[in-house]
């Protein structure tokens, strides 16, 4: 739930973006299967659920990879701040970690 909370935040920041229309459908994506493996497991489980889900993972790595930062020591606070492919790239990851964790959620075996 808090993933899915925190890429809603990360949809919510785009309004004034240029191509904001296109990262909210980058973070809400995740936003929706976050709060799918929080909610509805059933749903995440189920076998279109899973198939979609894997290909949501698959489509997001690539997306982190086109969009991954080129300059050097993207992560420090000082390159970050300033150039935004820096933040996009981050956000991206940020964003396929959240997938990655749905994914492992409705892949979990249920207690006996």
């Amino acid at each position: 739930m808090l993933l899915g909370l925190a890429m809603l935040g990360f949809t919510g920041v785009q309004y004034n973006d240029p191509d904001g229309l296109l990262w909210a459908v980058y973070y809400v994506v995740p936003a929706a299967w976050a709060f799918l493996a929080a909610f509805r497991l059933d749903v995440a489980r189920s076998a279109l659920g899973m198939r979609l889900l894997w290909v949501t993972v698959a489509v997001w790595a690539g997306l982190a990879i086109f969009y991954w930062p080129q300059m050097p020591d993207f992560w420090r606070r000082e390159v970050f701040m300033a150039e935004e492919t820096a933040r996009e790239g981050m956000g991206l990851m940020i964003a396929w970690l959240a997938l990655l964790i749905a994914l492992f959620t409705a892949r979990q075996k249920l207690p006996a």
